[in-house]
């Protein structure tokens, strides 16, 4: 039974705040905020990590149990009792399971864990100062696959295009709060073909194109996370051929080659080599900043003729982030927590990638 009487509510709340002193102000972090049917959701796991609380999750009872010195709590998805040193506490919304994740009401996160736990666990500080927008103003996201196109399923029936949207979405969002002009070429699970993801980049005039997807094998031990780029083995010259009889080459320093389709080839070529090398450096930044935060194994950088690589005329990359078809990678490209820590690995990596080309052209 709950108990409904507010007076029998208020000793409870009073008995959980004498843990430790007056509740304070909740602390400024960087972890997402959801807002579930009107309520307002904080993601359980990152609070714990954040506050260096100990966590165990039971997945067949959905039973959370949190401990840090003398505190214990425990709470289950679908309730809005929970247990705080064996005290109960109702909360005004139920525990939560959103996008894979156990998700907390703001009354959990401000009346217990801001309560209980105020100390933020340190983190190694990033360097400040660098604004990725100083050198990457627009960047094209593409979700691969999408409506009947489901991609890659995993044994559990998760599906690689939904996957594929949410980390796409998150990382949109990194991305323009940082002052960054996102284009997706879905925003929704729809079809859209090749040809049109190519033609939507080229169209955008943006510096980079990103194509997330998420990887499969016959073998289910294959696991890790690589990134790809246009594969050196195709003819360039033929290629760069084809783009410029077709293509218009937006120089306006080169008009000398409007009447020589030789020269325009050579400079189509020249600008393919380019955006090759780029796509090989923003890959290895990508890499390595999902090794440094991230316990994945990081495959590494590998080239393909995949046709979004081989038609966009930016520096591009094609983002593998976990096998589907590995038990273990697919129940962590369920969970909402691991994907966010996916789209944020992303982004410093291509905010590292940014500030390599500021540091080489002396900005």
């Amino acid at each position: 039974m709950k108990p409904k009487n507010p007076i029998t509510l208020a000793f409870i709340f009073c008995a959980v705040i004498t843990f430790s002193g007056c509740a304070t102000a909740p602390l400024k972090e960087a972890i997402p905020v959801y807002n579930i049917k009107g309520a307002t959701y904080y993601p359980l796991i990152p609070l714990c990590e954040l506050r260096g609380v100990n966590w165990q999750y039971d997945t067949f009872t959905r039973i959370v149990n949190l401990s840090k010195g003398a505190h214990k709590i425990s709470l289950k998805a679908g309730d809005d009792l929970v247990l705080v040193n064996q005290r109960a506490l109702i909360l005004n919304h139920p525990v939560d399971i959103y996008e894979g994740t156990i998700v907390v009401p703001a009354k959990f996160k401000e009346q217990v864990i801001d309560v209980l736990f105020k100390t933020l666990k340190s983190t190694p500080a990033k360097p400040a100062g660098f604004n990725i927008s100083a050198k990457i103003r627009k960047v094209i996201i593409d979700a691969g696959h999408g409506g009947n196109d489901p991609g890659a399923i995993g044994r559990t029936g998760l599906r690689e295009k939904d996957v594929n949207l949410d980390i796409a979405k998150r990382l949109a969002i990194l991305l323009r709060s940082k002052g960054v002009n996102v284009v997706m070429t879905r925003s929704s699970d729809r079809f859209i073909p090749l040809d049109m993801r190519v033609q939507i980049t080229n169209n955008a005039k943006a510096d980079l194109f990103i194509s997330i997807h998420s990887n499969a094998n016959h073998a289910r031990s294959m696991n890790g996370f690589e990134v790809y780029y246009v594969a050196t083995s195709l003819n360039d010259a033929k290629r760069a051929l084809l783009a410029a009889r077709s293509a218009n080459l937006n120089l306006e320093s080169a008009s000398f080659a409007n009447n020589s389709l030789e020269l325009r080839a050579i400079l189509w070529d020249m600008l393919y080599a380019y955006d090759r090398a780029e796509s090989i450096q923003l890959a290895r930044n990508i890499c390595k900043s999902v090794g440094s935060n991230m316990d994945v194994r990081v495959i590494g950088v590998k080239d393909a003729r995949y046709e979004v690589l081989r038609g966009a005329r930016v520096p591009a990359v094609l983002i593998e982030t976990g096998f589907l078809s590995n038990y273990k990678e697919e129940r962590m490209l369920k969970n909402g927590y691991y994907r966010q820590k996916v789209a944020e690995s992303i982004m410093e990596g291509l905010r590292d990638y940014a500030q390599g080309l500021a540091s080489t052209e002396g900005v």
